[in-house]
């Protein structure tokens, strides 16, 4: 997938040609449910904590960066590119990031408390506790590839 896109796309390879490949969530089928949402066109933006990136050694993302979403399979299906990041806390999440996140009923008051049980959840699997103050990356992104989920941008690289 990724040899194709960057033979199609070769600025955009070369400008980050560094690629994760992984998964939303943390089972088979809440991977399936937020990528179902993402070829929709209804989720463009995630969330994950700062300390997921590092207990999996992952650096966190920059702009420009690429990642190749998987199913809960472990199939890829699509790349992303991300378009906008920011550092904060929980309480800095707002109506209009809840809404791109594309889930439940798109309102921040389901975000907050659903992303609550899932940060407190993944956690705990980690052995440590979520706190709201803990840093959060909050991601805004576009689907690249293949192209009939790209998302259609005018300059599209």
């Amino acid at each position: 997938m990724w040899q194709k896109y960057s033979a199609a796309h070769p600025e955009a390879a070369a400008a980050c040609p560094e690629y994760t490949v992984e998964h939303f969530g943390d089972t088979r089928r809440l991977a399936d449910e937020l990528l179902a949402h993402v070829l929709s066109g209804r989720k463009r933006a995630t969330s994950e904590l700062v300390a997921d990136f590092l207990a999996r050694g992952d650096a966190v993302p920059r702009i420009g960066s690429h990642w190749i979403a998987c199913d809960g399979t472990g199939t890829p299906q699509v790349i992303l590119r991300s378009i906008e990041l920011r550092l904060g806390s929980f309480p800095t999440a707002d109506a209009a990031f809840a809404r791109e996140e594309g889930e439940d009923d798109l309102s921040l008051e389901s975000w907050q408390c659903e992303h609550r049980r899932y940060w407190t959840r993944v956690s705990a699997a980690q052995g440590r506790q979520w706190s709201e103050a803990d840093e959060i990356v909050f991601e805004r992104f576009r689907v690249v590839w293949p192209p009939q989920y790209a998302d259609q941008v005018s300059g599209d690289c």
